[in-house]
C-alpha cells in the first residue's frame, strides 16, 4: 500500500495540482505571475548567484529528460555506449550539480539577508528553497556518491522506465521500490515540489520566453533606430 501512494498516488496527484493550480494562479493572480520575473534579478550584486542557479538547474533538467526519457536502446543505437553516457552523466551532471548548489547558496543569502526582500519572505518561499536545495544535494549524491566513488545504480532500467510508464498510465510502483534510498528521496522531493510550484515564486519561470522575446525586441529598435540607413 506504502508504495502504491508513493510511486502511483504522489506522483499523479502532484501533476494534477502542479497543472489545475497554474490555471488557478493565470486566472486570480496573474500580476502577481508576471511580477515575479521582473523582481527576480533584484538587487544586482547578487545576480551573479541567480545566473549560475538557473543556468545550472536548465543544463540539469536537459540532462534528466536525456537520461529518464530516453531509452537506453536509442542512446546505444545512436553509438553512444554506456560507458560514455555514464562518464559524461557523471562529470556533467556533477558542473551543473555544483553551479546548482553555489547559485543556491546565493538565492539564500538573497532571501535571508537582504532586508528589503526578508519583509517580503513567505513561509512558502523558504519551504521552496529547501526543497530545491534537497533535490539537488541527493542528485549529487547520486552522481558523484552512487555512480562516481560507488558501484554504480543502473537508473534507466528501474527509475526512468517507472517515469515513463505514469504517462502510459502503467506504472510499475515496483521499480521505484527496490531503488535506492537517495533515488526515493530525490523523487518524493521533487513531485513535492512540483506539488507547491504553482503557488510559489518558481512561475516566473514561464516568463523567461515572453521576457526574452521583449529583450530581442528592444535589441533591434534601438539598433533600427541608431542605424536607419538598415
Amino acid at each position: 500500500m506504502t508504495n502504491i501512494l508513493l510511486w502511483v498516488v504522489l506522483p499523479y496527484a502532484s501533476i494534477l495540482v502542479f497543472l489545475v493550480g497554474h490555471l488557478w494562479r493565470w486566472r486570480y493572480d496573474r500580476f502577481g505571475w508576471t511580477e515575479e520575473w521582473m523582481l527576480l534579478f533584484k538587487p544586482r550584486y547578487v545576480r551573479w548567484g541567480i545566473v549560475l542557479f538557473h543556468a545550472g538547474a536548465f543544463a540539469t533538467i536537459g540532462g534528466h529528460l536525456v537520461g529518464i526519457l530516453v531509452p537506453s536502446g536509442i542512446t546505444a543505437a545512436a553509438g553512444i555506449s554506456e560507458s560514455a553516457y555514464r562518464a559524461s552523466a557523471i562529470s556533467l551532471g556533477g558542473f551543473f550539480g555544483l553551479c546548482v548548489l553555489v547559485g543556491l547558496g546565493g538565492l539564500l543569502y538573497r532571501r535571508t539577508l537582504i532586508a528589503a526582500i526578508v519583509k517580503n519572505n513567505k513561509p512558502l518561499d523558504l519551504l521552496t528553497l529547501c526543497l530545491l536545495a534537497l533535490i539537488a544535494i541527493l542528485g549529487m549524491v547520486e552522481t558523484l556518491g552512487v555512480n562516481f566513488l560507488g558501484g554504480g545504480y543502473d537508473y534507466r532500467s528501474t527509475v526512468a522506465v517507472w517515469f515513463r510508464d505514469l504517462f502510459l498510465f502503467a506504472p510499475q510502483a515496483n521499480l521505484m521500490a527496490g531503488a535506492p534510498l537517495v533515488y526515493q528521496a530525490h523523487a518524493i522531493a521533487a513531485w513535492l515540489l512540483y506539488a507547491i510550484w504553482p503557488f510559489s515564486r518558481l512561475v516566473h519561470v514561464w516568463q523567461f520566453p515572453f521576457w526574452a522575446a521583449r529583450r530581442l525586441n528592444l535589441v533591434r529598435t534601438s539598433v533600427a533606430v541608431g542605424n536607419p540607413t538598415d
